[in-house]
């Protein structure tokens, strides 16, 4: 099994749209629109097992201090060999070469996130900005039960 991590291009968002599509539905992915994906390609990770896209995340930058870990989706038929942990490890070394302290992650899979090193913090200390850019346009909003937890990054 050949498993390899990328930096995706604007070719790849497509299919990233369909892998992340059930998961959005569902409201645990924020939908992100071809122009807004396009945008912020640069901050996506791709992972693809025998030259299938199985899944991504994104380490989007909210302020010199902090980054967070968003839309992080691993396919079903790909789940189970360490996919989700890996990408979540290549964006904690991109924060990290970036110089970032904090890596924030809005989540409802509490525990991948504590296995992985990152800590339950009230959702008050989730800078303002954050709130009004994209938890806004939940359909869970304001009534949200994702956990967030932040991860401190040694430079």
């Amino acid at each position: 099994m050949d498993i390899k991590t990328y930096k995706p291009n604007l070719t790849d968002i497509v299919a990233m749209q369909q892998l992340v599509k059930t998961e959005v539905e569902k409201g645990i992915i924020l939908l992100r629109t071809s122009d807004e994906m396009a945008t912020t390609i640069r901050s996506y990770t791709a992972i693809e097992v025998d030259g299938v896209l199985a899944g991504f995340c994104a380490l989007h930058i909210h302020s010199v201090n902090l980054a967070e870990i968003r839309s992080l989706v691993v396919s079903d038929k790909f789940r189970g060999l360490g996919l989700g942990k890996r990408l979540v490890k290549e964006c904690l070394d991109e924060g990290k070469h970036l110089h970032v302290k904090e890596v924030l992650s809005l989540t409802y899979q509490k525990d991948f996130f504590e296995k992985l090193g990152f800590n339950v913090i009230s959702k008050e200390s989730i800078p303002e900005h954050k709130i009004w850019a994209d938890c806004i346009r939940c359909k869970h909003f304001p009534v949200c039960d994702e956990v967030a937890l932040l991860y401190k990054l040694e430079n």
